[in-house]
């Protein structure tokens, strides 16, 4: 899970929980993640049974520079860790987003992923040997060509929610600048108190839920409760499977 916030390792929790209980192994990164905010990232992970350290790659916010040092570091990684597959955020979704840094971080993974397998900086890059480009899923994707079935592991990605205190409150204070606490209230019910953390905590739990219902009952994948993903490539088939 190649995260360039905190949260994305929650919001691919059903896939990663999925894979733990299959026996996988699951390693999480972040690229970017304030100091006092990496405890809840890490307990976060843990709550979805993550049991590698969190990498913090510590690039800076407005900072990205996919030419110079997060390059080294991204390539690092993926040299270090050698993984099958990355979950990395959709760079057609990146294209749209004006978060800070979102569309730089698109051309930071294509570039690092470009030369990972390669012989680029071997010694800088820890010398580690190149490791050849896996197989690459993107989050929450403009045009998903795959949904994960996380019904049974939904709860544990609610509960990892609840760990991310930082981010629930800054998420409540987006919503409450965009609508009124009324509006707010008929969507996210369970915000009684009036509290910023809460209303961050139930509404991305509303949200989530949200989001699998879509992707899964409300949609035709054949999912009850889905996560959506696009897989980079073309599909290699031995047959044609159901």
């Amino acid at each position: 899970m190649m995260a360039s916030y905190g949260l994305e390792i929650v919001e691919c929790g059903g896939a990663i929980a999925t894979a733990l209980a299959a026996g996988d192994s699951v390693h999480a990164a972040v690229l970017m993640c304030r100091d006092e905010s990496r405890p809840q990232v890490g307990r976060s992970a843990e709550a979805l049974g993550i049991t590698t350290e969190v990498d913090f790659l510590d690039v800076a916010f407005g900072e990205v520079d996919f030419l110079g040092d997060a390059k080294t570091k991204v390539v690092s990684l993926i040299r270090r860790v050698k993984p099958d597959i990355i979950i990395m955020q959709d760079p057609e979704h990146a294209q749209h987003d004006l978060d800070p840094d979102r569309r730089v971080i698109a051309i930071l993974y294509a570039e690092a992923l470009s030369v990972a397998g390669r012989d680029w900086r071997i010694e800088e890059c820890g010398g580690h040997q190149p490791h050849p480009v896996p197989t690459i899923y993107y989050m929450t994707p403009e045009r998903p060509n795959c949904v994960v079935e996380i019904g049974e592991h939904l709860p544990k990605k609610l509960d990892a929610l609840a760990t991310l205190t930082s981010q629930n409150t800054f998420s409540a204070e987006h919503w409450l600048a965009d609508t009124s606490p009324e509006i707010l209230k008929s969507i996210v019910p369970a915000w009684t108190d009036g509290k910023t953390d809460t209303l961050g905590l139930e509404g991305q739990r509303a949200l989530f839920t949200a989001l699998a219902i879509s992707n899964g009952l409300a949609s035709h994948s054949g999912a009850v409760l889905g996560e959506p993903y696009r897989r980079e490539g073309t599909f290699l088939l031995d047959r044609l499977v159901k």
